[in-house]
């Protein structure tokens, strides 16, 4: 049982939570292409926005778009593994569950493309 008044506190609860977001990290990556297509899209972008004559801001702003992009998925993500959890039967609300964390991802792709665009044209 969880012993809710025994959790670990100050840095040590930091420390413990960086690696449980490392784990995180590492399975997405091993197990989630659209997560690895993501990534290899911050990559990409990262050295763009320094090609082009906008402020810091600007740049900053085009990077985090994209990172937004990642916050997303992994939400996303954790929707779907949640959602597999409780059952892997077929289930309309499970299906819209994993329909809504999807479409949240695309508007955040739609959210990155009109930043640059805005950014740049």
């Amino acid at each position: 049982m969880f012993d809710s008044n025994n959790k670990p506190k100050g840095l040590k609860r930091i420390y413990l939570a960086s690696l449980n977001s490392f784990k995180a990290f590492k399975w997405l990556y091993q197990n989630e292409s659209a997560f690895r297509q993501e990534i290899l899209l911050l990559l990409i972008v990262i050295p763009i926005s320094f090609a082009f004559d906008i402020s810091r801001l600007e740049q900053i702003t085009l990077v985090l778009s994209v990172v937004f992009i990642l916050l997303t998925e992994i939400i996303n993500t954790a929707i779907e593994t949640v959602v597999d959890r409780i059952g892997l039967e077929i289930n309309p609300l499970s299906g819209l569950a994993k329909d809504l964390g999807s479409a949240a991802v695309l508007i955040s792709i739609f959210i990155a493309i009109a930043i640059w665009l805005v950014i740049l044209i």
